[in-house]
């Protein structure tokens, strides 16, 4: 059994003045930003804030069962969630004095989930698999514009694959598709940017790949590719569809439209080569690469953020070659994100002239060095 408590208190401040300010040529001494509550912009600020409580509490049970090469999981779950959930907001109508918009009392949601899935090991390397899950999670504090708590998220899934380990090689090649469900998928309220709202229901599916192989024994191969369709099926919701001047272009029906920055493809490679020991002992290199697909920024599926590259080597020496007393001492180096690419993982916005956009992690370079016996 597990038990969550949460305690939670959030106060926001927005000065709705006009403050152009430009990043690449900044003029100083301007006006700034007032958040003053009681002066004179109190006007035009607005202070929306939520308070309140959280406790789950669920009873787990899980199973495994194996009978010659075929292995059974099963497991279940009882879970019961009871929370409390305050809203107010403060603007030029209330003059700032917090008004409470609603209180979200006493709720109480339960739900019964469960798993179950089986493997097979045929004796020529192959491994089928199938397995089938449902998912429940209150949305604590996920409170669209009105102030009401949004639905627990609930979910099922399927997924059906094939692991095969080669005969007599070192390559182990795997392959799986899946069909995820989720209703009451939560997604930001675009006509209300600082609130949510029920997306109703999406589904992800896709399939996935990879392969693991030690070529030689100096040569180590990693490669995935992964594809996922992640779409609203059902919903009641339409969304403004606007150009990248932020213009109105109308309002479209948000089924059928894509999640919002979650990419479609995703391909992966790593390889690592060890040294021959005649040239230097215990040093290994490696190199790596990265796609990841186009995104789409806003629930009418407007703009994309553009798909990007990346590159990735390191390094890692084994001491055990220098003296046998250092057996299990090894020390590695990396640098990800090789020719410092600058590039954007993902926007949200009604358009390019109202999005916010998220760069990319820069050139990093770290280390480790650890010890195991």
């Amino acid at each position: 059994m597990d038990f969550r408590y949460i305690d939670y208190a959030r106060s926001l401040a927005y000065d709705f003045n006009n403050y152009p300010i430009d990043i690449w040529d900044p003029v100083y001494g301007n006006a700034h930003p007032d958040y003053d509550l009681y002066g004179a912009n109190q006007g035009n600020v607005s202070t929306p804030s939520q308070n309140g409580t959280y406790f789950q509490k669920g009873v787990y049970f899980q199973d495994q069962i194996k009978w010659g090469r075929l292995s059974v999981l099963l497991g279940g779950r009882q879970d019961w969630a009871t929370g409390n959930t305050n809203s107010y907001a403060g603007n030029n109508y209330s003059k700032i004095v917090p008004v409470h918009l609603s209180n979200v009392s006493g709720y109480n949601n339960s739900k019964f989930t469960w798993r179950a899935g089986f493997t097979y090991n045929f004796k020529f390397g192959l491994t089928p698999y199938f397995s089938y899950a449902t998912s429940f999670l209150p949305q604590e504090g996920v409170t669209n514009y009105y102030g009401k708590q949004l639905a627990p998220l609930e979910g099922d899934q399927f997924e059906a694959g094939l692991k095969y380990f080669i005969p007599h090689t070192d390559v182990f090649l795997t392959a799986a598709a899946y069909h995820i469900k989720e209703r009451h998928y939560a997604i930001t309220d675009t006509e209300h940017p600082s609130y949510n709202t029920d997306a109703g229901t999406v589904v992800s599916k896709g399939v996935e790949v990879s392969a693991h192989a030690n070529i030689t024994k100096d040569i180590r191969l990693v490669a995935s590719y992964s594809y996922d369709d992640a779409r609203v099926v059902k919903s009641d919701t339409s969304e403004t569809v606007r150009d990248v001047y932020g213009n109105n272009l109308g309002k479209v029906s948000e089924k059928g439209k894509y999640i919002a920055a979650v990419p479609r493809n995703m391909v992966n490679m790593f390889i690592d080569y060890t040294l021959p020991r005649e040239i230097f002992h215990g040093l290994g290199i490696n190199f790596g690469v990265r796609y990841i697909g186009s995104t789409y920024a806003d629930n009418a599926n407007s703009f994309k953020a553009p798909p990007f590259t990346l590159f990735d080597i390191g390094a890692h020496y084994d001491f055990s070659n220098i003296s046998p007393t250092l057996k299990g001492l090894r020390a590695q180096l990396a640098m990800s994100n090789l020719t410092d690419k600058r590039y954007v993982t993902s926007c949200t916005g009604a358009s390019l002239a109202y999005a916010t956009c998220s760069y990319g992690q820069a050139r990093r370079v770290y280390g480790n060095i650890f010890y195991s016996w």
